[in-house]
């Protein structure tokens, strides 16, 4: 099993940056993708980003592309989302997940684990 923890989320003014992070333990050998997913209120939870864990090929909403960056760091376990030009559109809650077979990784379904969330909000 896998255990994920997210971290670097706050508030922040539109136009400004954060950096999430999401500390993976556990038997973390059988990942074979990672990605974010987020969640504003009274919305279903929506795709952000996917990275594939050995070639760092990576995959975005297009409401983020251009603005955000995944990528990870294997010798820490530690997965990354890297958001400049921050809108207040992208206020919710972040989530990272695992994956440890291929598929279609804009999916829920095909993530095996997940984090808790943290919240990020952007203000006008």
């Amino acid at each position: 099993q896998v255990q994920l923890g997210e971290s670097g989320g706050g508030l922040v003014q539109a136009g400004g940056s954060l950096k999430l992070s999401c500390s993976a333990s556990g038997r973390t050998f059988s990942t074979y993708a990672m990605g974010w997913f987020r969640q504003a209120p009274g919305k279903e939870r929506e795709f952000v980003a996917t990275t594939i864990w050995n070639t760092g090929a990576t995959g975005y909403a297009d409401s983020v592309k251009g603005r955000f960056t995944i990528y990870g760091d294997g010798t820490k376990n530690t997965l990354y989302l890297q958001m400049n030009s921050l809108r207040p559109e992208d206020t919710a809650v972040y989530y990272c997940a695992g994956a440890q077979s291929g598929g279609l990784l804009t999916l829920e379904s095909t993530y095996n684990y997940w984090g808790q969330g943290t919240q990020v909000t952007v203000s006008s």
